[in-house]
């Protein structure tokens, strides 16, 4: 994903349910913080942003946007991207993410701005899932700079236990001390 689809998908949500403003997590939350020139091509190969209206709470707008840009859709299948309406119960964050969150509103999002996970606190919840997809999204940011491996750590550390897997956290730990002792 680049930040022009990441434009066109807060735009169009924008308007499919009359919201301002989303909550952006999974890799496209990168786009926030960083232009496509400055990712790996690792950090933007997704072609889905997983966002989440704001003022939702049955989740019916999360379902109109799943319905206008989900994978499938007439959207997706015109442009090659495509939004997951989710809604904030979905997000697996550090304590403390929304005081964290970065601002993503530019010409190109027209009415919407997105509120993007900032990139330690993506990079703690993509380990914690535990996917070899989201271990490599970690390690091309921090292969070209763009990530403190200390403030992974720590945020790591502040993920909510109720909420992820003992397993996946261990693995977390081990895979960025294994890190730390690489560099």
């Amino acid at each position: 994903m680049k930040r022009e689809h990441l434009e066109h998908i807060l735009r169009a949500a924008s308007r499919i349910v009359d919201e301002r403003d989303f909550l952006v997590i999974g890799s496209a939350a990168i786009l926030g913080t960083f232009d496509d020139d400055q990712l790996p091509n690792e950090a933007s190969r997704s072609d889905e942003a997983d966002i989440a209206p704001y003022n939702d709470p049955s989740g019916e707008k999360s379902l109109r946007v799943e319905g206008s840009l989900g994978q499938g859709s007439q959207f997706h299948a015109t442009f090659g991207y495509y939004a997951d309406g989710v809604d904030f119960r979905t997000a697996i964050a550090s304590t403390g993410w929304q005081e964290r969150l970065v601002s993503f509103a530019t010409e190109g999002t027209g009415d919407g701005r997105g509120w993007c996970l900032e990139r330690h606190d993506l990079a703690a919840a993509k380990l914690a899932a535990g996917r070899q997809k989201d271990y490599e999204f970690v390690s091309a940011l921090l292969d070209v700079g763009l990530l403190d491996l200390t403030v992974v750590a720590e945020r790591l550390e502040l993920l909510p236990r109720d909420r992820v897997l003992p397993a996946y956290l261990a693995k977390a730990r081990g895979w960025v001390k294994a890190r730390a002792t690489d560099a």
